[in-house]
């Protein structure tokens, strides 16, 4: 179980909290769906549970632990919004392995069945797939590090509607064996596979489901 308590983030260049008085409660194998507009201090939030961020008060705990940002980094995955921009493996391979050269190959397949991607040549190039592929891809790559929690951030942005759908449905599977948070602005097609649902809105979060 994820505990956000009390949270707040004011970075010192900022004249107001970017984040105010965060409580959030995620269990294993449930999705939580953040929706808010851009600006909201939703991708700061992924970042601070993925322990690229500090929060300047409050505790993030993952079940009776009070986690660090060393914690977090171990504990998150955090696929960004566009995340095949940051591709730099020139294979599906070195993209997977970046990071984990001590990866055995059955740990690579295991990963790309996991997202749909078996029947690909791991000697693809990471920028010759279609853009449904290369998210799949970048879910791969944090799958492999085996965290406990998944995050996504806008995870279908800049799909057609068929792509999205295939996400989605993704996701839906991948919530069997992992908690997920996923962050967004258009909720019309993640809101029917979340569990828990937010909105975030200048810095402050309210439950809607």
């Amino acid at each position: 179980m994820l505990y956000l308590k009390n949270l707040h983030y004011h970075p010192a260049a900022s004249t107001t909290p970017i984040l105010k008085n965060i409580n959030l409660e995620l269990a294993p194998q449930q999705m939580g769906l953040i929706i808010g507009r851009s600006g909201s201090g939703k991708t700061t939030l992924l970042e601070i549970l993925a322990g690229l961020a500090e929060c300047s008060k409050g505790e993030i705990c993952w079940r009776d632990q009070k986690l660090t940002s060393e914690h977090l980094q171990q504990l998150g995955g955090l696929v960004f919004q566009f995340p095949e921009r940051h591709f730099c493996g020139a294979t599906i391979l070195e993209e997977l392995r970046l990071g984990h050269p001590e990866i055995r190959p059955e740990q690579i397949s295991s990963a790309l069945e996991e997202v749909g991607l078996q029947d690909l040549l791991l000697s693809t190039s990471p920028h010759a797939l279609s853009g449904g592929q290369q998210r799949r891809l970048a879910l791969a790559v944090q799958l492999i590090r085996q965290p406990h929690l998944l995050m996504l951030d806008e995870p279908t942005a800049g799909l057609d509607w068929s792509m999205r759908k295939q996400l989605v449905n993704l996701l839906a599977k991948l919530k069997n064996h992992w908690s997920l948070l996923v962050v967004t602005h258009d909720s019309s097609d993640l809101l029917p596979i979340a569990d828990k649902c937010w909105t975030l809105n200048k810095g402050n979060l309210e439950c809607r489901i």
